[in-house]
């Protein structure tokens, strides 16, 4: 199963070597962050809720650091539902705070910590770190989307998502294997990213044909937003 993933990871890196850049609006393209793995320091940091570069037609506003204006297109509305969905999970856990904290429960009964979901003033720290980041590449960061009220999720750290991967895969060559424990090593799968960009991809890659040989007509269907229900829903609501 390592393996499988390993080569499906190769591919997605072979395809962004082979692109010409990203689609809308976004910082200079590399192909390297597809094969560079999240070590220490370098936890990915994604905004969802309202990301207003998704919308069509949108403008760059530098007072906000926002982009401003434009049409609502599914991938706008998609993140600005699941912002919602955040929002709506610190109210019904009582977090009062900027961090709410994903916890994964492995088959074993043992709980580790997953990603992370930032809002607030920490948001916007994160939000300003990232920008750093970029601008140390020597990239512009000058239109990074980074003002308003973001909301961010961060993966887990790197010993954590380790734990949690092995567990994924080793669940995933269960030889006994169900439609829920699969529904699990998924979402295991997804709550450990390998890599700086294209997990996500990678992931849908793997776990699609990995259902269909082990499960047959019986394999879960795969959502559209299946990496957001993972990072954003908690376990329960992301498994279905």
């Amino acid at each position: 199963m390592r393996t499988v993933h390993q080569e499906v990871a190769a591919w997605r890196y072979e395809m962004a070597a082979r692109a010409n850049g990203p689609l809308g609006v976004g910082i200079a393209y590399s192909a390297e962050g597809f094969r560079t793995p999240i070590t220490a320091g370098t936890t990915n940091f994604d905004r969802f809720g309202s990301v207003g570069r998704l919308r069509d037609g949108a403008t760059w506003d530098p007072l906000s650091r926002t982009y401003l204006g434009g049409t609502a297109t599914p991938a706008y509305e998609a993140m600005a539902a699941y912002g919602r969905a955040a929002t709506a999970r610190f109210a019904a856990e009582g977090i009062e705070g900027d961090v709410l904290q994903n916890w994964v429960e492995l088959p074993d009964g043992r709980r580790v910590s997953g990603n992370r979901i930032v809002r607030g003033e920490a948001a916007r720290t994160m939000g300003a770190e990232l920008a750093a980041r970029v601008a140390a590449r020597g990239l512009d960061a000058s239109q990074m989307e980074i003002g308003g009220d973001p909301i961010y999720t961060a993966t887990p750290a790197p010993a954590d998502s380790d734990v949690i991967f092995a567990d994924a895969l080793g669940m995933s060559a269960d030889p006994d294997i169900t439609p829920r424990s699969f529904s699990t090593a998924r979402y295991l799968t997804f709550q450990a990213p390998r890599t700086k960009k294209g997990s996500d991809a990678v992931n849908r890659m793997f776990t699609v044909p990995m259902g269909a040989a082990l499960l047959g007509h019986r394999a879960p269907a795969l959502p559209a937003d299946i990496d957001l229900r993972c990072y954003v829903l908690g376990q329960a609501a992301a498994r279905p």
